[in-house]
């Protein structure tokens, strides 16, 4: 029987999500392959992975997915890595290159900006996909868009800087999901018993959650942030649960990005139970 394939996020806000994949006995049951948030959702579209930590939009554009319960990438507040920076005042700003690694926040920077939430605005700014280099993003435009790791090390005191999750929630009052792990559910069925296969991931979130002195010495010079940024920035800035407000307020998010065109059709979330399948093949994870 072929090992499951996992399609990972390489950034800093998964480290505790792969805890048991990466320093456990996990990794030798499954094929773990690290990218971008959009490849990896991309990987999942194509049938080139059974499982990924997915942009939440990407939920509602590719079929036969479900979620696996109780984990996600949100945040109640600030979140820190998901910025808006800009050279200019957030109601001059008539372009924006935008990180071409996450559609999520590319949607909700289209939603906050065309909601008005950001400032009162006669017409919408344009927007520029583009690598993640923030020189070269401002160098032809007015404002860019960092998501992930490198969002973490901008000079705030040299730009203007607009944290998109706290501006969702103070225009909602509502978290904001940028990711969470889904599974296809062919892939699922041959395999395990699906209450036990979304407990080795709830497992290892809990794991990596309670290791974050370890997490924060191997990532702190990689991300070139000090060991207690990186612990004030996962036990503060994420929020690694997806219980109703969550579920709430990434419902609210769909729902404005039909209303907006973003996305053709709004899809539920349907959450893997173990009610799906009616057998267990439990020891392919053993």
């Amino acid at each position: 029987m072929r090992r499951l394939r996992i399609s990972a996020i390489s950034y800093l806000n998964t480290a505790p999500l792969m805890w048991d994949f990466e320093h456990g006995h996990l990794a030798q049951h499954f094929d773990i392959s690290y990218t971008v948030p959009s490849l990896c959702a991309q990987a999942l579209a194509e049938d080139e992975a059974d499982i990924g930590i997915i942009p939440a939009i990407a939920y509602q554009t590719i079929p036969g997915l479900v979620v696996i319960p109780e984990i996600a990438i949100a945040a109640r507040g600030p979140v820190r890595s998901i910025l808006l920076v800009s050279k200019v005042p957030v109601e001059k700003i008539n372009s924006v290159a935008v990180d071409t690694s996450s559609r999520t926040s590319v949607a909700l920077l289209e939603i906050l900006f065309r909601k008005a939430w950001l400032a009162p605005r006669s017409t919408q700014p344009k927007f520029f996909p583009q690598a993640p280099n923030l020189e070269t993003m401002l160098a032809t435009n007015d404002a860019a868009l960092l998501i992930g790791d490198p969002a973490l090390t901008v000079a705030r005191a040299k730009y203007q800087t607009i944290d998109l999750a706290e501006a969702w929630h103070r225009a909602t009052g509502k978290p904001f999901v940028f990711a969470f792990w889904a599974v296809r559910r062919a892939a699922i069925a041959e395999h395990a018993d699906p209450a036990q296969f979304a407990a080795i991931f709830q497992h290892s979130r809990d794991h990596g959650l309670a290791r974050l002195d370890e997490i924060a010495r191997e990532w702190a010079p990689l991300v070139g942030i000090s060991e207690a940024e990186v612990r004030d920035y996962l036990s503060r800035n994420i929020d690694f649960t997806f219980g109703e407000a969550n579920q709430a307020g990434l419902e609210l998010f769909f729902r404005l990005a039909h209303e907006l065109g973003l996305i053709p059709q709004i899809r539920a979330l349907e959450f893997l139970h173990s009610a799906e399948v009616g057998w267990s093949r439990a020891s392919a994870l053993h």
